[in-house]
């Protein structure tokens, strides 16, 4: 998404307007009488209806792209009849003269799925939302580009299209379509590939914004938010952006209620070019929350020359209404308003927080949030910089203007536990930077530990997640601060804040990945394994980037065990805990039990995580490079770093080093490539501290590259570390490690470690604790049954769960719940199902049951609102644990 500023025109600067490409080659196009097929990619096709014959080559809103290779197709004419074939899909047409029907046209995929016109589609898998304002806990989701039922179709025949400079109505007749046709099966990351390809790609997002952020709405002076951010600073908690809420501007005035504004308000903000430039010199980015809906009026600094561009006479104090449709009102709108505030105050970026009207009046079809999205992200390019915004999701087409503002979340549990699945699910909309209110913007019940307990569960979620931006409203009972909270919350908070900066050299790569090859850094489960049913249930963890598998704690701890509990899918494969090093083999589930310092991250086997050592505000290319990095496999990672915030990367301005391991089960080969391409944004040496963690002591190391090196070995994490001495960065780094041992994974098993961890934070008397930790046995929980009465059920589930692996829980799916139980080692576990259906006609309901042995996995689907659903696991008679669904609409009896 390019465009340069060599002319300007009478409305809008030519970079506002993309080169785009958009009319596909001859060879690619099918015509029929009145009806025009492209074949853009094997799997995807642009299909037309036009009655003139005249059909649409300007660029839509949505596509750009339509002149993309050729692919190889077959096309068979019959005398009323089209059939257009490649080695993905077969589609067939019957002309008729009303166009496309069920009865005219279909196109079969290669596994035999079979899409015919009018289809509902069934399967989708969801995408994204506008906003979550309004919303406490889980929003309708509006369908994506990814469906279990293998096709998916975008009807756009009602967007708009790009004239010379701006976009405007199609002059189409009433019955036009202009479809496009998705048919990658369940190759759902292919599908996103397809999509970009003809829509655009993703941007680079400058590496600062990968950082932590700082925002509040709240009425601070400059010297209030200074001393904030010198609070993070003294703590040594880094802080890559500071955001100042609407206060920033003059609110009170006799023309409107406050929201829009536009001149700096001087109570507050003396003297703002120099608190930027403070921010700056600390390597702090800032953005202005806007609400541009209300225009410019007679009380603003800018309004008089503002007026007089518009044409009109400034002394007549009319009011400059906002209007996304008018050329000249949108060059005003960058020239008078924003592009001073950036060149003059130094402005980093623009936070559009567009609330009001999805149509224009003016225009028909024109969304105003669109409108801004597109125009501020292509402004920022005048200067070379990247287009990168904050605003809310504008439908498809909204990845190219990273990144999205979710809205005003609740502050609830209810909330944090939907946002994982809307962000994994975003992705089916190539949708990825989505930036949360972390903590949560407004309401909230509980005492202050409570909240605390939920903050720093929600801190810890935004640390795996793709923005991480604390935010509050004008609460004046709710705190943020991290260094603001007991012990424990503060240092959980600060931990996760320093963790989140370690981690961008990891992200920053994920995010060439996502600019380059259409990889979303956090996606659903099923973009890997869409064959495992598992993968659809779990719908509240997902893949951090290529290494990592997250599923981040999103209840509150229970007051008889002092722990929190979320249920894991493990995929087939071997797996570590990111953090302890412990080994688990995959294909199964697991119930995990957590205090507030657990973060369950899994890294797959061979797994390499570049990260930052010396973590702080200076987000800039590190000279001393953490590289975690686990066994049992053979992989490469390719670490991507430029200069962090110019177009500069387009033309070939960054660096990559290769990291490489080979894994032969007692030995293991790590490679450091030396950096290829421009190093001129690299340190001339290198740090490396290597953590080779889930491996046994190794009984030989050998470097080759020269470089001095210490080494220590940490049994609790299983974690050889190797600190190298400085390396240049263009010189290669070999570590050969070896074990007399069979193997180098540590692979022993921990479960009376975890079950000792449990009673240290079960609430029950210490003769009890004591007694059951002698009383251990790993193959069985009979011995559990002389505990029945000391324990709360809570604790025997826990202890039952952690010793025999078997488990049940509830799943929310939007508000739909799934009840699935697991038993991956065959444990002698039974399960019964029961389900009451209180809309059936009798008095009291139906009810169904089912009983057996406990599988190795299943789901017990009560989404019905009717249904009453509960699975009872029974482990060998000892003690019961449920997992529950109450129906919220049951009758009274």
């Amino acid at each position: 998404m390019t465009s340069t500023d060599s002319n300007r025109k009478d409305g809008l600067a030519d970079r506002h307007v993309p080169d785009f490409d958009p009319v596909a080659a001859d060879e690619a196009i099918v015509r029929g009488p009145n009806v025009r097929i492209t074949v853009l990619t094997p799997r995807t096709l642009r299909l037309e209806y036009d009655p003139t014959g005249a059909f649409e080559d300007r660029p839509s809103q949505l596509v750009w792209y339509r002149d993309q290779p050729v692919p190889d197709f077959e096309v068979v004419r019959g005398e009323d009849r089209l059939v257009v074939e490649t080695d993905a899909l077969v589609l067939e047409y019957d002309h008729a003269d009303d166009g496309f029907t069920a009865e005219t046209l279909s196109v079969e995929l290669a596994d035999g799925t079979v899409w015919t016109y009018g289809d509902e589609d069934d399967g989708n898998l969801g995408g994204a939302l506008r906003t979550v304002d309004q919303v406490d806990g889980a929003a309708p989701l509006e369908d994506g580009l990814v469906s279990r039922d293998g096709w998916a179709l975008v009807d756009d025949t009602e967007r708009l299209v790009f004239d010379d400079e701006w976009v405007q109505p199609r002059d189409a007749p009433e019955a036009y379509e202009d479809l496009y046709f998705f048919g990658d099966g369940n190759d759902y990351q292919r599908r996103l590939e397809d999509f970009r390809a003809i829509t655009g790609d993703v941007p680079m997002i400058p590496r600062w914004a990968l950082g932590n952020w700082w925002s509040r709405y709240w009425e601070y002076t400059q010297e209030e938010l200074r001393g904030v951010v010198e609070g993070f600073q003294e703590r040594d908690i880094p802080l890559s952006v500071c955001v100042i809420d609407m206060d920033w501007h003059v609110v009170e005035n006799d023309y409107h209620d406050g929201w829009t504004g536009w001149t700096w308000n001087d109570e507050y903000f003396p003297d703002p070019e120099g608190f930027i430039e403070w921010l700056h010199d600390n390597d702090v980015r800032t953005t202005l929350n806007l609400h541009p809906a209300e225009g410019v009026h007679p009380h603003e600094a800018q309004y008089e020359d503002f007026a007089a561009f518009m044409g009109s006479n400034p002394e007549n104090e009319e009011p400059i209404e906002f209007d996304a449709s008018d050329q000249q009102f949108l060059r005003g709108y960058f020239e008078h308003l924003i592009d001073p505030m950036e060149d003059e105050d130094g402005i980093d970026f623009w936070w559009i927080d567009w609330q009001q009207w999805e149509e224009s009046p003016e225009m028909d079809g024109l969304d105003p949030l669109w409108a801004l999205n597109h125009l501020h992200a292509l402004d920022r390019t005048r200067t070379g910089k990247r287009p990168f915004i904050f605003s809310r999701w504008p439908g498809l087409g909204g990845h190219r203007y990273p990144i999205g503002f979710s809205g005003d979340s609740y502050i609830s549990w209810e909330s944090l536990r939907f946002q994982p699945h809307l962000t994994a699910t975003s992705a089916n909309v190539a949708y990825g930077w989505w930036s949360h209110d972390i903590g949560g913007h407004m309401g909230g019940e509980g005492d202050s530990r409570e909240f605390a307990e939920l903050y720093a569960r929600w801190a810890q979620f935004g640390v795996f997640s793709p923005i991480n931006r604390i935010h509050t409203t004008k609460h004046r009972f709710v705190e943020k601060r991290p260094w603001a909270f007991d012990d424990t919350i503060s240092a959980t908070l600060e931990d996760a804040l320093t963790l989140r900066h370690e981690l961008i050299p990891y992200l920053y790569t994920m995010a060439w990945r996502d600019h380059t090859e259409s990889v979303p850094l956090v996606r659903p489960m099923y973009y890997h394994h869409p064959e495992a049913e598992a993968a659809y249930e779990t719908v509240h963890q997902y893949y951090f980037g290529s290494e990592l598998l997250a599923a981040p704690h999103l209840s509150e701890r229970d007051d008889e065990t002092n722990l929190a509990r979320r249920s894991v899918w493990l995929p087939e494969g071997e797996w570590f805990d990111f953090c302890s090093g412990e080994y688990h083999e995959g294909g199964r589930w697991l119930a995990r039990y957590g205090d507030l310092e657990d973060l369950p991250v899994y890294a797959k086997a061979g797994g390499i995580v570049p990260m930052d050592a010396d973590a702080n505000g200076d987000v800039s290319n590190p000279e001393r490079m953490r590289i975690v990095t686990f066994p049992g496999a053979d992989n490469r990672f390719e670490l991507y770093e430029d200069d962090g915030t110019t177009m500069a990367h387009r033309d070939g301005a960054y660096a990559t080093t290769e990291l490489a391991q080979t894994f032969d089960g007692d030995r293991l080969t790590f490679e450091i490539e030396g950096a290829e391409g421009d190093r001129s944004q690299l340190p001339e040496k290198r740090e490396y501290e290597l953590q080779f963690r889930g491996v046994t002591e190794p009984t030989s190391i050998e470097i080759e590259g020269g470089a001095d090196y210490e080494m220590t070995y940490r049994a609790k994490d299983a974690t050889l570390v190797i600190d190298l001495d400085p390396v240049a960065v263009e010189e290669a780094v070999t570590i050969v490690i070896e074990t007399d041992a069979e193997s180098l994974v540590d692979r022993r098993d921990r479960t009376k470690t975890h079950v000792e961890d449990l009673l240290w934070s079960f609430k029950t008397h210490v003769t009890v604790k004591e007694a059951i930790l002698e009383d251990f046995e790993p193959d069985g929980i009979e011995w559990l049954a002389d505990y029945v009465r000391p324990l709360t059920d809570a604790q025997l589930r826990a202890l039952a769960e952690t010793i025999t692996g078997a488990g049940v829980d509830l799943l929310d799916h939007d508000g739909e719940d799934r009840i699935v139980v697991w038993n991956p080692e065959d444990a002698p576990v039974s399960y019964r199902f029961s389900a009451w259906d209180w809309s059936d006609e009798p008095m009291w309901g139906t009810h169904e049951s089912e009983r057996g042995e406990a599988p190795q996995f299943a789901a017990f689907d009560v989404s019905d609102p009717a249904v009453e659903g509960e699975v009872r696991l029974d482990y060998e008679d000892v003690f019961a644990a449920t997992a529950e669904s109450s129906a919220p609409d049951e009758p009274e009896h």
